[in-house]
């Protein structure tokens, strides 16, 4: 049984490369879009990709076709979007080949890669909006070495996540901060590619008014985890000593009795044999101000905008004189308090999970070899047709067939 490598454990100079399987390596070489696009068309086959290179007479080319926001018709004429099929370059047809199969799992691979690359259009919007230059050599630099690590570093979940359910762990993570400080990106990495049936969040809305009658802690003890279990919480029980605090929505006396219970509750989770770590993330006040822009300009982010979180805009002051008592009052040998530096979100994720690693003795576990059973075919078996009324109609078909 290997063990994990010197980088998981935070032992710089160390390399840890060789611990990440190939198939975790190669497409985090090519992080851009650009290239995994350049490497998927290699993986096709010859004739497959110059039919998909070159357009058919009368149309638009395939890039210009492949914008949802100016869908063409066969004749070139714009149409209204998703009023029908809309054309997409083919990656060619099923594979009949050895070669031919390697390219379509290669495809399949560079296809959950870009998963983390729709995230980071996220960034490079707030980027542009904080005045950074996104263009330079230096920035896809910065931005293809976040990649390469981020991969490793999430290859390496997959190994905890695997010696957590093995070994029966229990584990809670607590993601607390200032509104906008990236706890919501961190947690998002941290579960992209693990088990959800093993690693969950847990994100609680205001408690009801049933629930505000209930002893504070009540409504977060269903949501601990069971053995081979880990549970991140975005915000948590704190949320009386910060938000509640500096909104009045507790009493002087409830804040207190937090304060005096708090401590012996995470002692308790402790000896029951759940692993807790607690993490709070800290920005600047101009870089909430940017973010806060980021969202108020972007239409698909205006929903994290609340008005507390414009509320706190205003008292930063009042949460910062929160957050000090609050780290001063709760941080105990059994369960300390992390702080991440989070005004470069990129490294702020890298340093938090990498921190994360750091605090689980796991160690990689053996998969038995997985063969693949060849399917059983029956002479009498027939498949129904599909009544065309039940079809999703298919918007992007291949160009060739539009």
């Amino acid at each position: 049984m290997a063990t994990r490598t010197s980088a998981a454990r935070g032992k710089p100079g160390r390399a840890a490369s060789s611990a990440v399987p190939k198939a975790a390596e190669k497409p985090a070489d090519k992080p851009a879009a650009k290239a995994a696009t350049k490497a998927a068309a290699k993986a096709a086959t010859k004739p497959a990709a110059k039919a998909a290179a070159k357009p058919a007479a009368g149309r638009k080319p395939a890039a210009k076709a492949r914008t949802p926001q100016s869908p063409r018709t066969p004749d070139g004429k714009a149409r209204p979007a998703f009023s029908g099929p809309v054309a997409v370059p083919s990656w060619g047809p099923p594979p009949s080949t050895d070669e031919a199969l390697q390219g379509r799992l290669r495809l399949e691979m560079i296809d959950g890669y870009d998963e983390e690359l729709e995230l980071e259009f996220e960034d490079r919007t707030a980027d542009n909006i904080a005045g950074k230059d996104t263009t330079t050599a230096e920035y896809r630099a910065q931005r293809r070495w976040y990649f390469e690590e981020l991969f490793r570093l999430q290859a390496e979940l997959v190994k905890l996540q695997d010696w957590t359910s093995r070994t029966g762990q229990k584990a809670v993570i607590l993601f607390e901060g200032r509104d906008a400080a990236g706890k919501g990106g961190v947690i998002k990495r941290v579960v992209q590619r693990l088990n959800p049936r093993v690693c969950r969040t847990v994100a609680l809305p205001a408690p009801s008014d049933r629930e505000r009658t209930q002893w504070y802690f009540q409504r977060y003890v269903p949501h601990l985890p069971a053995a081979g279990e880990i549970v991140l919480f975005d915000r948590s029980w704190y949320n009386r000593a910060g938000v509640e605090r500096v909104m009045g929505f507790c009493s002087d006396e409830e804040y207190e009795e937090f304060f005096r219970s708090v401590p012996e509750f995470e002692r308790m989770l402790v000896r029951s044999g759940i692993r807790l770590i607690k993490y709070w993330f800290s920005i600047s006040d101009d870089e909430q101000q940017a973010r806060f822009l980021s969202r108020i300009h972007d239409p698909m982010k205006q929903w994290k905008l609340s008005p507390m979180d414009m509320e706190s805009r205003r008292r930063w002051e009042d949460y910062t004189r929160a957050k000090e008592v609050m780290l001063e009052r709760t941080h105990i040998p059994e369960a300390r308090w992390w702080l991440v530096q989070a005004v470069d979100k990129k490294r702020a994720r890298l340093n938090c999970i990498r921190h994360l690693l750091s605090q689980f003795p796991y160690e990689e576990v053996a998969r038995p070899p997985v063969e693949l059973p060849p399917r059983v075919h029956h002479p009498d078996y027939h498949r129904a047709p599909t009544p065309p009324e039940m079809l999703v109609p298919d918007y992007y078909r291949p160009l060739e067939e539009a």
